[in-house]
């Protein structure tokens, strides 16, 4: 009997340190890990010149791998160096009519007005005694009217010639008006945009790479006529490497942004490390109008996985393991 009793004894003792284990193991764990499904985003960049023209030449075949500010492709650039030279020409004649009209007149042109001021001056005066001379006699019948009216219509003459010349040298010495100049201000500025315009469109015929990656695909050859925003190439961005992936809207406790999660794929045992960068603020599709809670638990939302460093194993579209980690776990393995 007692035999059976101390095998009862240390069954129970067996359940009970079984049972206090399992409750630890909730206890310490706390979150269980969460396990999500998802693919590798496929970002891709279609690259095209901003001007239309004859493509010339194109640096790299499909596979190759490209870093940010290489050249990878030319147009014939022929027409819009000239466009420039044009530009830079019309710009050159704005900048010398401002300069011309801030310079104001030059000096022997005003030394000139005044010099025809000096000599109507002379001619008013001489005629004005002349006048008065002619007007005696012809108070004294000495002289005809005829010669009084020739006297004093060239007499007016001269002054009137004398008011002019003024004008013209008061004009000389003020030079340029200020509406005249800021029109030629605003012809300048105009001519700078437009050759701004012009170097801007020849920068366009070389086709810089606007980030690190791989040539996907070339989609044309020299020779061929293309138009602004037709595609050349095909440039895959491998860094970083975003994951698409759906949780329930029961797990969205579980997956806040920056929670790390581990990434693995079927097809090596590499382990990635990375952490949520996004979750959808909606659900992908609209619910209905009357809920149950079996149709709430089928609300989906979809979330980013960021993985900064990664290698040729994690390619795009290719289907992935993603392993939320809960509060206790500890980021590890290759990829970190």
């Amino acid at each position: 009997m007692k035999p059976l009793l101390r095998i009862l004894a240390l069954v129970i003792l067996i359940t009970l340190v079984a049972l206090a284990w399992w409750v630890w193991g909730r206890a310490g764990k706390g979150d269980a890990d969460l396990t999500l499904y998802g693919n590798v985003d496929i970002r891709e960049v279609e690259l095209a010149f901003r001007q239309p023209g004859r493509l010339e030449s194109l640096m790299y075949e499909e596979g190759a791998r490209v870093h940010q500010g290489d050249l990878l492709a030319e147009l014939d650039a022929r027409p819009y160096r000239d466009a420039l030279a044009a530009a830079d020409a019309a710009y050159r004649r704005a900048e010398a009519e401002l300069e011309k009209l801030r310079r104001g007149n030059r000096p022997q042109e005003i030394r000139r007005a005044e010099a025809e001021v000096n000599l109507f001056a002379a001619l008013e005066k001489r005629l004005a005694a002349e006048l008065k001379r002619q007007k005696e006699l012809a108070a004294s019948a000495f002289a005809s009217q005829q010669e009084l009216d020739k006297i004093l219509a060239d007499y007016d003459e001269a002054v009137a010639g004398l008011l002019m010349a003024q004008q013209t040298h008061s004009l000389l010495r003020e030079g340029a008006r200020a509406e005249d100049i800021s029109a030629a201000e605003a012809s300048l500025a105009a001519a700078v945009a437009d050759r701004d315009q012009a170097q801007t469109a020849l920068d366009d015929t070389r086709l810089i790479a606007p980030a690190d990656g791989i040539i996907m695909s070339r989609v044309l050859e020299p020779g061929s006529m293309v138009t602004s925003q037709t595609p050349v190439y095909t440039l895959s961005l491998p860094d970083p490497v975003y994951v698409r992936v759906y949780a329930a809207e029961p797990q969205l406790g579980q997956v806040a942004p920056g929670t790390p999660v581990r990434v693995t794929t079927d097809s090596s045992s590499q382990v990635y490390q990375g952490h949520i960068g996004f979750v959808s603020p909606k659900a992908e599709f609209t619910p209905k109008t009357v809920e149950t809670t079996a149709l709430r638990t089928d609300l989906v939302y979809r979330l980013r996985i960021i993985i900064p460093k990664t290698d040729e194993g994690l390619r795009q579209g290719m289907p992935v393991t993603i392993q939320v980690l809960g509060p206790a776990a500890t980021p590890a393995g290759p990829g970190s």
